[in-house]
C-alpha cells in the first residue's frame, strides 16, 4: 500500500513523529527509528540518572514547547492539556512562525526528520501546521505502556501521586490518538518492543505503508544492543480500575490502546466518553490546576536550560582539551 505524499509517503520529505506520554517508551522507540535511518535533530538532550541511555529529543524544541504551553497557562504535567486550545490569532501565528524556524534550524533538509518530545503530543495541531508549511509529511509512532508503570516512574522522578500520573497519561494518549487520526500511524506495545522489536518494526512499516529508511544488518545489531532487558523498569502493579478517582476512566482508555497495539484496528468513537469525562473534570477543576503546573514548569524549564548550557560548555572544553593534548603530544 502506498500513501500520498501529504500523509508522509516516500515521494517527499516525511517526518517521524513519536507521540505519547512521558516515561512510556518514547525514547526507546525514537532510538529504534534513529538506528533505522530517521534523522535526529542537531541538539539532542543527553541522558541522565532517570534515562541513562538518552532521551533523543531536541532540547531546544522541548524548551520552545514548554514556553508555548505556559503561554496558554498550561505545562507538560497539566492533566487538562487536552484538548488543544489555540491562542488568539496573532499570537498563535507568531508561535507557528517560531516553530517553523526552529524545525528548520534543527533538521535542515533532512529527508526523514525524527521529532520526539512528548509535549509535541499535546501541541500537535500547531506542529502539524508547521510541517504543512514546510511541505513535510508525517508518520506517527505511538508507544503504549501501562499507565501504572508510567505512574511508578513519575512518582519516583517527580513525586507525583498515582492519580495525577494516570490522568496525565490519559490526556496525552487521547491527544495522540485524536490529532493523528488522519495520518499514517502505528501503535506499538512497549513490552512487545522489548520482547520482539523486529515484529514491531514490521508493524510500523505496514501501518505507514512505507519501509523504514535504513533497516539493515548493521542497524539490527545496534538495535539488539540497545533494546535490552534493563529498559524494562516499573512493571505495572495493582488494579488500574481501582485507582482512586480516575481508575475506570483510565482502564477504558488503556483497553482501547492495547487493542490498537494488537490489531491496529480500534474504533476511535469508543474514546469519546473518556474525552467527555476529562472535559467535565476540566470544567470543574481546571482553573485550580493549570496556573500551578505552569509555574512549576517555569522552574523546571529554567533548570533544564542551565543544565543544557553547562553540558554544551563541558563538551566544548573537552574538545579544546583534546586539541591541546594533541598539540603537546606532537611536541
Amino acid at each position: 500500500m502506498t500513501q500520498t505524499s501529504a500523509k508522509g509517503s516516500p515521494a517527499g520529505r516525511s517526518a517521524y513523529l513519536v507521540l505519547g506520554m512521558h516515561r512510556s517508551g518514547t525514547s526507546a522507540v525514537t532510538q529504534l527509528l534513529a538506528l533505522c535511518g530517521a534523522d535526529l535533530p542537531a541538539n539532542v538532550m543527553p541522558g541522565d540518572e532517570h534515562n541513562a541511555k538518552g532521551y533523543f529529543e531536541p532540547w531546544k524544541i522541548a524548551q520552545f514547547n514548554s514556553r508555548r504551553l505556559r503561554a496558554g497557562t498550561s505545562a507538560w504535567d497539566d492533566v487538562f492539556a487536552f484538548p488543544y486550545t489555540p491562542l488568539e490569532d496573532k499570537a498563535e501565528a507568531a508561535w507557528l512562525r517560531e516553530a517553523v524556524e526552529l524545525f528548520q534550524d534543527e533538521y535542515g533538509r533532512a529527508r526523514h526528520p525524527l521529532l520526539k518530545d512528548p509535549r509535541v503530543t499535546v501541541l500537535l495541531p500547531m506542529w502539524r501546521a508547521a510541517l504543512r508549511s514546510l511541505s513535510v509529511g508525517a508518520r506517527c509512532v505511538i508507544p503504549v505502556r501501562h499507565p501504572l508503570a508510567v505512574a511508578a516512574s513519575l512518582g519516583r522522578r517527580d513525586g507525583f501521586p498515582v492519580e495525577k500520573s494516570v490522568l496525565l497519561w490519559c490526556a496525552y494518549m487521547l491527544s495522540a490518538e485524536a490529532y493523528s487520526r488522519d495520518l499514517p500511524r502505528a501503535f506499538v506495545s512497549y513490552d512487545a518492543l522489548l520482547s520482539d522489536w523486529r515484529a514491531e518494526a514490521a508493524r510500523i512499516e505496514a501501518a505507514h505503508g512505507a519501509p523504514l529508511p535504513r533497516l539493515d544488518s548493521r542497524a539490527e545489531r545496534e538495535i539488539d544492543g540497545f533494546l535490552t532487558a534493563d529498559l524494562r523498569h516499573n512493571r505495572a502493579l495493582g488494579d488500574l480500575a481501582a485507582t482512586p478517582k480516575v481508575g475506570p476512566l483510565a482502564a477504558g482508555v488503556l483497553a482501547w490502546f492495547e487493542e490498537a497495539a494488537r490489531s491496529g484496528a480500534a474504533d476511535p468513537a469508543a474514546l469519546a466518553p473518556a474525552a467527555a469525562e476529562i472535559a467535565r473534570m476540566k470544567a470543574d477543576f481546571g482553573v485550580f490546576v493549570s496556573p500551578v503546573t505552569r509555574d512549576l514548569d517555569q522552574v523546571r524549564s529554567d533548570l533544564l536550560e542551565l543544565r543544557q548550557f553547562e553540558d554544551h560548555q563541558q563538551a566544548h572544553l573537552r574538545k579544546a582539551q583534546a586539541v591541546i593534548d594533541g598539540l603537546l603530544a606532537g611536541d
